[in-house]
């Protein structure tokens, strides 16, 4: 009997439905809410190599805690991390369930995430999903983001699984062909897919 694969999430868009129309949604109340631009925060966080904060070679407090100082952000660095992260989390509900039953069946799960360090563990530890895993892979940790080939073949090493017992669910085509050619399954995720994968993932694992 063939061995079902190592579901592998990925998270923002996927098992957390925080993106609509490729908009994150914390965003949306944030100047009702801290009294602060969202334009001048989002330049300044993002806008200078962001990659070197989701690859690890920067920590993202650091960057918040000069934004902070250039606003005057009195709550302090920790405060906005603690808002940023709450009101990003919105699992999905929906495919939660449908993870949870093929978890029921015995089925391995995985996270597979483009996010810094600091957000990995609150995505672990706060919103409970380092029970819902095996292993939470992020590229803050692993100085290596998706698409990049090395992203996959480190967790099929550390997994110790050759590459097609490996299934991707993404929502960033780049990382579903990526991921394809370095030999594993991938399904692309997305607000009209959604329905489709999940009903194929029941349809053939429960």
């Amino acid at each position: 009997m063939t061995e079902p694969p190592i579901i592998a999430w990925d998270f923002d868009g996927v098992l957390n439905r925080n993106i609509r129309d490729g908009v994150f949604l914390w965003a949306e109340s944030f100047e009702q809410d801290l009294g602060q631009s969202l334009d001048v925060f989002t330049k300044h966080v993002f806008a200078d190599d962001f990659d070197r904060i989701i690859t690890g070679q920067e920590d993202l407090r650091d960057r918040v805690a000069s934004w902070v100082e250039r606003v005057g952000f009195v709550p302090g660095p920790d405060a906005l991390l603690e808002y940023w992260f709450k009101k990003d989390a919105l699992p999905d509900v929906e495919v939660l369930k449908v993870q949870a039953a093929l978890s029921a069946k015995g089925i391995r799960h995985v996270i597979a995430t483009n996010n810094e360090a600091r957000r990995a563990r609150y995505i672990e530890v706060e919103m409970g999903f380092g029970d819902r895993a095996v292993h939470v892979f992020s590229s803050g940790r692993m100085g290596v983001r998706k698409p990049d080939p090395a992203f996959y073949a480190q967790i099929t090493e550390t997994l110790d699984v050759a590459p097609d017992r490996m299934l991707l669910i993404d929502d960033y085509q780049a990382s579903v062909d990526a991921a394809r050619a370095a030999g594993w399954q991938a399904h692309f995720f997305s607000d009209k897919s959604r329905d489709d994968v999940l009903d194929r993932l029941s349809a053939e694992f429960l």
